[in-house]
């Protein structure tokens, strides 16, 4: 099997030239261009956060009103993060972590390009993306506003139906997305749900 990868597409040698973290952001532009997820003054919760490229382009998009918090159990790459950006390294899903987002959150928008960590197995490796999504998804209902929105990144060829169900349950509007920049070979989409409902 040859690797793609090695040799840089167009999305990787247009984020290098444009400064980002990483061609994943393009991903982030097409989902935001087509939805208006965030917006200037709005407090988002990157999750999954490095190597940095989401939080990045969020970042431009509050234009210097609100804040970005950034999670991940890996560091952020280095760039200069302008504003108001808090970066949290530890496991989203941990109390200690929970502590820190108390006094952070609740949050407009949750924004995550998080995949599992994948074996080659299309089988095993749409369990693990579901399960993770899940993951998100109940984390998400804690943290995330009522009126608020939220993307994340889901493998295709599972269960991955039940997820967005459940998902037209909590949102006013519930949409999938394969962005331009996700590879041709690559099975990731992108859940995106509008406006949360509020519960009252």
């Amino acid at each position: 099997m040859s690797n793609n990868h090695s040799k840089p597409d167009f999305y990787s040698l247009k984020a290098r030239k444009e400064g980002y973290m990483a061609r994943s952001v393009y991903k982030l532009e097409e989902i935001q261009n087509k939805n208006k997820l965030i917006k200037p003054g709005d407090t988002v919760l990157d999750v999954g956060a490095s190597p940095g490229s989401w939080t990045q382009y969020a970042m431009q998009l509050l234009k210097g009103r609100g804040k970005v918090v950034g999670a991940d159990l890996k560091p952020l790459g280095k760039f200069k993060a302008k504003g108001n950006m808090t970066f949290i390294q530890g496991d989203v899903f941990s109390e200690e972590v929970a502590e820190q987002l108390a006094s952070l959150g609740p949050f407009d928008v949750i924004i995550s390009d998080a995949a599992p960590s994948t074996c080659g197995n299309r089988l095993m490796d749409t369990r693990r993306s579901y399960d993770l999504v899940e993951r998100i998804l109940e984390f998400t209902l804690i943290w995330l506003k009522p009126g608020g929105n939220f993307t994340v990144k889901i493998f295709q060829g599972g269960d991955e139906q039940i997820l967005f169900d459940r998902m037209r349950g909590e949102f006013e509007q519930v949409k999938r997305l394969k962005p331009k920049a996700v590879r041709n070979e690559s099975f990731e989409q992108y859940f995106i749900g509008l406006k949360r409902k509020s519960n009252l």
